[in-house]
């Protein structure tokens, strides 16, 4: 037969050690988290505990759904256009800068233009001579072949500002239609300069 003694020692010690917290209990106890300590209380499981894990279930899946919906939106980079409309009578027209890359019009150069700056234009070398003349197009192999005949030439005087406003392109030819205000306009209408520094070829449209 058992002792009563140790009976009731056993059944002592169950009792104690059901009672004894667990480190989640105690973990649960000590958190800040709202609700958590009711649902792992002290003791048996109930409804209440229940009730309180499915609320903060229902809070914690809200949160979430939040939180994504506030990334996404910050992940689509949103901005907001702040745009103020002003009448105006009148208006200034603006420095228009047109630059084509075709600096200089091929069909306007002359030969005392390729003596002088036939290097500078790529298109002879440093003898005078047409480098690679296989690689040219036969029109402006022929072009080249009488323009750069330099044969008892006597070279004139050159300018680099005349230059470029002669081969240079022309307004009068580039301007296709023209309006402003609600008034046709035309090349002369605009004065043009040229940009020497900044690019070649170049070109600046102001109003007089």
């Amino acid at each position: 037969m058992m002792d009563l003694k140790e009976s009731c020692g056993s059944q002592g010690s169950q009792e104690s050690s059901s009672l004894h917290p667990t480190s989640w209990q105690a973990f649960a106890h000590t958190s800040t988290l709202h609700g958590l300590r009711f649902i792992f209380p002290y003791g048996q499981p109930s409804v209440r505990r229940l009730l309180w894990a499915a609320a903060l279930l229902a809070c914690l899946g809200l949160l979430a759904l939040e939180s994504a919906e506030r990334l996404a939106y910050f992940l689509s980079y949103p901005h907001v256009t702040s745009m103020d409309a002003v009448v105006s009578s009148s208006l200034v027209f603006p420095a228009v800068t047109i630059c084509n890359l075709n600096a200089y019009r091929f069909s306007r150069l002359t030969r005392n233009d390729l003596y002088h700056a036939g290097e500078l234009l790529a298109l002879l070398d440093v003898h005078l001579t047409i480098p690679q003349p296989h690689l040219a197009e036969p029109d402006v192999l022929a072009f080249l072949q009488e323009k750069a005949n330099f044969t008892a030439y006597r070279p004139k005087a050159f300018s680099m500002k005349e230059f470029i406003e002669r081969v240079g392109h022309d307004l009068k030819e580039m301007m296709l239609y023209c309006r402003y205000q609600g008034q046709e306009c035309s090349h002369s209408d605009f004065k043009t300069r040229a940009l020497l520094v900044m690019c070649s070829g170049c070109v600046v449209l102001q109003v007089f």
